[in-house]
């Protein structure tokens, strides 16, 4: 089949299942978060990576203007469905003395804005570009059910293990795999970074405000329970939570 026919019959599938709109807005910061202006911004539809349908740059904040882009129906993520809710756009970032990097299936719903910031590291000679790669949304995934655990847990001590009181940390460790997997690396991640980053990963922004706010809450509970009681650091390891939907 002839390649440019295959990519515009692709094209238009895509825009044509996307009858609603969204918008996203990059933000480009060197490694040491200073704002990156004229940085250039590509964006494409992740199933067309090659086929670019918006290039903006950034303004003297690091940011882009707010793109308005095709997104699916808003009712898709508003109750359940087979339809993917969120479309998925691949954003290239590239400024002059720093590596350019991709990422891949960035999520945008109809009706929100969605942001996306990018940390790009100054340009070393053999080094390979970076690429990032998100995931499908926990809703619309597969992934393994979390083992169950007590929802009460004996808490004793005197403050070495478990913490005199309850701390909301300002980073958090963040291991990025199963406990036991000893190759996955640690992050060091801001909290308020941290809950912001489940949250868009576990649910779905179009939601009433307090079916939100109520997640939201469950979520830092959560979190806050591996810090106060120090959960994996009780079993000999050196992070304060993993990424993986298990526990040991």
């Amino acid at each position: 089949m002839n390649h440019s026919f295959f990519q515009g019959k692709l094209r238009a599938a895509q825009t044509g299942d996307l009858p609603d709109t969204g918008t996203l807005r990059v933000t480009a910061l060197s490694e040491q978060n200073i704002p990156l202006s004229d940085a250039v911004v590509e964006l494409s539809f992740t199933g067309d990576p090659e086929s670019t349908i918006e290039e903006v740059r950034t303004d003297r904040n690091g940011q882009t203007e707010a793109v308005t882009l095709a997104a699916p129906p808003v009712e898709y993520s508003l109750e359940p469905s087979e339809e993917q809710p969120y479309a998925e756009y691949t954003i290239r970032v590239s400024a002059p003395g720093f590596e350019p990097v991709t990422v891949s299936g960035a999520e945008l719903f109809g009706g929100q804005l969605s942001l996306q910031t990018v940390t790009l590291r100054q340009s070393i000679p053999g080094e390979q570009p970076d690429t990032i790669v998100i995931p499908e949304h926990t809703l619309y995934g597969y992934y393994p059910p979390k083992i169950a655990e007590a929802e009460v847990k004996p808490v004793s001590g005197n403050g070495e293990i478990v913490l005199d009181q309850v701390v909301v940390p300002e980073y958090i460790v963040v291991h990025d795999g199963t406990p036991q997997d000893s190759t996955a690396r640690d992050y060091y991640v801001q909290y308020r970074d941290y809950i912001k980053n489940v949250a868009s990963s576990e649910i779905y922004s179009t939601w009433p405000y307090a079916t939100l706010a109520a997640n939201i809450l469950a979520i830092q509970s959560f979190t806050l329970n591996r810090v106060y009681t120090e959960w994996y650091r009780n079993k000999r390891y050196d992070f304060t939570i993993t990424s993986a939907c298990v526990k040991i």
